[in-house]
C-alpha cells in the first residue's frame, strides 16, 4: 500500500499545492553532498574523540544526560565518517564498541540516578 498513493517521498502532499519535495528536496540534496563527498574527514575524526572524552567525564560527574547527547554526538559522527568510506571495515567494529560502551555507562547512570530518585515514574497514585 502506498501512502497517498505515491511512489516517492517528494510527491507527499503537504498541502493541495505544496509536497514534501518542494519544502525539503535542496536539504536533502545538499545534507547528501556533505554527508557522502564533502564532510571533512579529519575534523569528524577529532570531534570522535572530543565527543567521546566529553561523554566520558560526564559519566563520571553522573551527569548522564549530558554524557548521553555526547554518546549519540559520537554516533551521528561515526555515521558520517562511515558515509565518507574513512572507516575501514576493521575499525567500524572498534568505533561501534565505543559508542556501544558509553551507550551502557549512560545507561547504567541512568539507571543507578532513577534508583536513587526512588523511581518517580513509578510510584502509584492515590
Amino acid at each position: 500500500m502506498y501512502l497517498q498513493k505515491v511512489d516517492s517521498v517528494f510527491d507527499l502532499k503537504w498541502t493541495d499545492t505544496v509536497t514534501y519535495g518542494h519544502v525539503h528536496h535542496q536539504q536533502e540534496v545538499e545534507q547528501s553532498t556533505y554527508n557522502f563527498e564533502k564532510a571533512n574527514v579529519n575534523m569528524l575524526l577529532e570531534f570522535f574523540n572530543q565527543y567521546e572524552a566529553e561523554s566520558a567525564r560526564m559519566i563520571k560527574e553522573k551527569l548522564v544526560l549530558p554524557a548521553y547527547e555526547y554518546c549519540l554526538k559520537c554516533s551521528h559522527t561515526f555515521n558520517l565518517l562511515d558515509a565518507r568510506g574513512a572507516i575501514s571495515v576493521a575499525e567500524r567494529t572498534g568505533y561501534i564498541g565505543r559508542i556501544r560502551n558509553l551507550a551502557r555507562a549512560c545507561a547504567e547512570g541512568y539507571l543507578k540516578q532513577r534508583e536513587a530518585m526512588g523511581y518517580p515514574l513509578l510510584k502509584k497514585e492515590k
